[in-house]
């Protein structure tokens, strides 16, 4: 049997949250989930992005979005849209779905098309026919909105599918007990390393997030959102 001491060091180590106090530039994403926000409490100098969930699959979309994305804008923050990717969907009918919801703003973050490990789909379609679909939602998105795509993921996924590929396309890595170290030593954009914060404004825990640089390097991303990256 654990000693007292020894229970309380077992129980820090488990529930460890990988620190992000180092990266300046932060952000949370919301859907739904959050019900709802008090955006005026919400300091554009505290947090300097969002992501929104707008859509999920080939007809779901988040009933929560619109009334986000206006909000948000006012306060001033820099606002984006995610789509939850179903892996059994067609990439061109998700697209469409994201088009359909997403107004096209040029001063609005990249899309980012959210992708997860799915038993079901990973264990009947091949990696070439997951990532086909993910390609061409990737590619309506980026000739829609004139912006170079972000792919939000795990380790588990980014190893088992994305790992080689999509070589010029951003990466938001979901992290949550240590710094993120990609398999192959790529560089990540996004870090989502708390899905647990506390936020003025929102009362239900909220995923947070922060940039890989400094202030500088992040009015240079947002400058380069504006176009599309050859």
């Amino acid at each position: 049997m654990l000693s007292a001491f020894a229970l309380i060091i077992t129980l820090i180590i488990y529930n460890k949250q990988a620190t992000a106090e180092p990266y300046t530039i932060k952000g949370f994403d919301v859907s739904h989930h959050q019900g709802e926000i008090n955006w005026k409490k919400i300091s554009p100098q505290q947090y300097q992005f969002v992501y929104l969930k707008a859509t999920e699959g080939g007809d779901y979309q988040d009933d929560h979005f619109q009334n986000y994305w206006l909000k948000a804008r006012e306060q001033g923050l820099h606002v984006g849209a995610y789509h939850f990717f179903r892996l059994c969907r067609d990439g061109a009918i998700q697209a469409q779905n994201f088009i359909a919801t997403v107004p096209n703003k040029p001063d609005a973050l990249p899309p980012v098309i959210d992708l997860e490990y799915d038993n079901n789909c990973i264990n009947t379609h091949t990696k070439e026919q997951l990532l086909k679909q993910i390609q061409i939602m990737h590619d309506q998105l980026r000739s829609h909105y004139d912006k170079q795509p972000i792919f939000y993921t795990s380790k588990a996924f980014y190893n088992i599918v994305l790992l080689g590929e999509f070589k010029n396309t951003p990466i938001w890595i979901r992290e949550y007990k240590e710094q993120p170290n990609l398999k192959d030593g790529r560089k990540w954009t996004f870090w989502q390393h708390n899905n647990q914060g506390k936020i003025s404004g929102i009362e239900k825990p909220v995923d947070l997030n922060v940039f890989y640089a400094d202030a500088q390097a992040w009015q240079q991303f947002l400058k380069k959102s504006q176009i599309i990256q050859q």
